[in-house]
């Protein structure tokens, strides 16, 4: 009996993002005549990546839609985007990647295939996983902002140029389905699914390059994870430094010297490792007893 209820909390987190997926992405007739719902959801952000152009969204990716009002000429700033991503982001932290993200379900689907040599890391990591923070600020701020055309309106940098969840939710989808888009296709496209193919390729063997490389996003919740109301706890009178926590995460953190970093994606693997229990997240039942 033990060892069932450990194979169900192992599974639980991929079928929490199974779930929130298809409750994000669940209009189906979208994917079936090749249309965009625009119904009063839209109107409204998701917490992770979902494009607004695919198929089957529900609601509006934040980045997204962040863009689309800093890159108008009418607008400049949004209060609403801005509150939501630092709402959910205090609350939360990056635990949005982890659990809710659909892109962060296909690479983590992806990096369960057997057979193929797992890296821990991309060579020059160190440096590399500043790099979301680069895009964050050039793509997602600064070029849409300053860019503009001849009537002062701006582009969605990040959505148009980089996004590989757009491009496989919304615009292989799209494209698909309708033979004047295969008609109209060039080299925007071509580099667009390049990106996606060589992440989804890199997916196989490094778990999740794209949240740990590029995501703006993931670059947002974390800069809240030190401080959001569910975070980890490490009980120094319980841990050793024996860093078992670390050689099981994916993302390669020492948890144990770093619980909140701006990487972890609260996937709750290195408390499952810990042998000493010495992890303990804030809204765990024995929350007061590890802070002691």
């Amino acid at each position: 009996m033990g060892k069932v209820f450990s194979s169900v909390r192992r599974r639980l987190r991929t079928w929490v993002q199974i779930g929130f997926t298809a409750l994000t992405n669940g209009y189906a007739a979208g994917f079936a005549k090749g249309t965009i719902y625009k119904g009063p959801t839209k109107a409204f952000c998701v917490p992770g990546l979902n494009c607004y152009s695919c198929p089957g969204a529900l609601g509006a990716c934040p980045i997204g839609s962040f863009q689309a009002v800093i890159a108008s000429r009418d607008y400049k700033f949004t209060f609403y985007i801005v509150g939501f991503l630092m709402l959910v982001g205090a609350v939360f932290g990056r635990f949005v990647c982890g659990w809710l993200c659909p892109f962060g379900l296909v690479q983590d689907l992806l990096y369960k295939i057997p057979f193929i040599k797992k890296l821990r890391r991309l060579p020059g990591d160190r440096f590399l996983k500043y790099l979301k923070y680069v895009i964050l600020a050039g793509f997602v701020i600064i070029l849409p902002l300053t860019v503009l055309d001849i009537v002062g309106q701006g582009q969605p940098w990040f959505c148009k140029y980089i996004c590989p969840s757009g491009t496989l939710f919304a615009g292989i989808p799209l494209v698909a389905s309708s033979p004047p888009l295969q008609q109209a296709l060039g080299w925007l496209f071509t580099w667009k699914v390049g990106i996606l193919a060589v992440l989804l390729l890199l997916s196989v063997a490094v778990y999740r390059p794209f949240c740990r490389y590029l995501c703006p996003l993931g670059a947002v919740y974390g800069l809240f994870n030190p401080i959001a109301f569910y975070r980890f706890r490490v009980d120094g009178q319980k841990c050793t430094g024996c860093a078992v926590c670390q050689k099981a995460c994916p993302m390669d953190i020492p948890v144990y010297k770093t619980p909140n970093s701006p990487e972890c994606i609260r996937c709750g693997v290195c408390k499952k490792s810990c042998p000493h229990g010495a992890i303990c997240p804030t809204l765990s039942k024995n929350r007061v007893k590890e802070a002691q």
